[in-house]
C-alpha cells in the first residue's frame, strides 16, 4: 500500500522508470561504475551490448545480501552465465560467448532499502 501511495505522489511514469534497466555507459578506460539504492522487493539491472570474446571483470558490494545474476536472452529463453542467491559481495569475470546484450541484475528480498555499489571493467581479448 505504501508503494502505491508513493507511485501516486510521484506519478506513474516515475515509478515505471525505476524498473527500467540502466544502460551501461563505458568510460574512456573501459569502466562502468554505479551506486544505487535497491528498494525492498525491487531490483537494479544494468545492461549493455558486448562483442563476442570481450572480457568483463565485475564486482559488487552491499551491506545487505541480494540475489544476483548475469543474463542474456536467446529467443524465448534466458541464459544465466552467473547466478548467486543472497550474497552481499562478489566478483568475477564474464567472457562473452557471443555478441549480445548482457545484463547484471540484483534483486532485494529484504525489508529495508540497501545500497549497492557496482564496478565493471571490460577488455577485448
Amino acid at each position: 500500500m505504501k508503494a502505491a501511495w508513493v507511485c501516486f505522489l510521484l506519478g506513474a511514469a516515475a515509478c515505471a522508470a525505476r524498473a527500467e534497466p540502466v544502460p551501461i555507459t563505458w568510460g574512456a578506460t573501459g569502466r562502468f561504475q554505479l551506486t544505487s539504492s535497491v528498494l525492498p522487493g525491487k531490483f537494479v539491472e544494468v545492461c549493455g551490448k558486448l562483442a563476442r570474446g570481450e572480457s568483463v571483470r565485475w564486482a559488487y558490494a552491499s551491506p545487505t545480501p541480494l540475489d544476483f545474476n548475469i543474463h542474456y536472452h536467446r529467443g524465448p529463453h534466458v541464459v544465466y552465465p552467473e547466478k548467486r542467491d543472497a550474497t552481499a559481495r562478489a566478483r568475477g569475470t564474464l567472457v562473452t560467448p557471443l555478441a549480445q546484450d548482457f545484463c547484471w541484475m540484483w534483486t532485494h528480498r529484504g525489508s529495508a532499502a540497501a545500497t549497492l555499489t557496482v564496478s565493471l571493467k571490460r577488455s577485448r581479448r
